[in-house]
């Protein structure tokens, strides 16, 4: 099976092997995928950090050694805690701004140096050295655009907020909002809602549609037309700009005891 370790800042998934078809989710710099099958310049793959699938353009699939992937995946690695950061890309001294959530793993003797196949890049910054909250983190995505399938401070949707928050702080959790509402334990009442519970809201049909991360306090940082913090109480969300609720509230979520 054909492996790949991305070297792009992101790699668009979609639903369909088309550049029409709708944007599903993205891969992140450094993250692992597989090819599952190949049709007519396109590939369908499966990522390793969620098993989510879909198709990206083949060109954008550089293969890599096996033993390469097994080596990256099994070294420490840094996940990148602030919205974006600047990688320098060698010889050229190119720069590439990749997301946070993005992981990089420094594989050289020179600590802040990574390679990806032939690729080479290096970072001016110690990540080594920085200490990462989940407040501190979700807010650094505040003002986000709202993008249905993004995952990254250029575009974001409401379950990969959630997702790329948590991989941040080290908890992997799934990819969509239907399937984070399985994660966790209840919280009986709002009010007991603690920074890092997980809020879901449905339709009328009862469909999961909606989710965001409670900051304690009746406070909720979600992704609704742009990343916001809005307030939340027993009813769902409150918008105070539009005077009105925007989501109905199904249930609160602990996700970290």
């Amino acid at each position: 099976m054909i492996g790949s370790i991305c070297p792009f800042s992101t790699i668009p998934v979609r639903l369909e092997p088309s550049e029409r078809a709708p944007l599903e989710t993205q891969v992140l710099f450094g993250e692992v995928f597989y090819v599952l099958e190949t049709m007519q310049g396109w590939c369908r793959i499966k990522l390793d950090f969620d098993g989510y699938e879909g198709w990206v353009d083949e060109k954008t699939v550089i293969e890599t050694n096996a033993d390469e992937i097994k080596r990256w995946l099994l070294a420490p690695g840094v996940i990148i805690p602030m919205p974006c950061l600047k990688l320098i890309r060698e010889p050229e001294k190119s720069t590439q701004l990749i997301s946070g959530g993005s992981r990089i793993v420094f594989n050289r003797k020179d600590r802040n140096t990574i390679v990806i196949g032939k690729r080479e890049f290096y970072v001016q910054d110690n990540l080594l050295d920085r200490k990462v909250d989940l407040e501190t983190v979700a807010k650094g995505f505040l003002n986000t655009s709202y993008l249905w399938g993004g995952r990254t401070f250029f575009g974001i949707d409401c379950s990969a907020l959630v997702q790329i928050v948590f991989k941040i702080t080290g908890v992997v959790i799934p990819r969509n909002a239907s399937q984070q509402i399985e994660c966790g334990t209840t919280v009986s009442f709002v009010e007991e809602a603690r920074l890092g519970d997980l809020a879901f809201f449905d339709n009328p049909d009862g469909a999961i549609t909606h989710t965001g991360i409670c900051l304690g306090d009746g406070r909720i940082l979600h992704a609704s037309g742009e990343v916001r913090i809005d307030h939340l109480d027993h009813q769902g969300i409150f918008n105070f700009e539009l005077h009105k609720y925007t989501h109905h509230l199904r249930v609160i979520k602990r996700i970290v005891e």
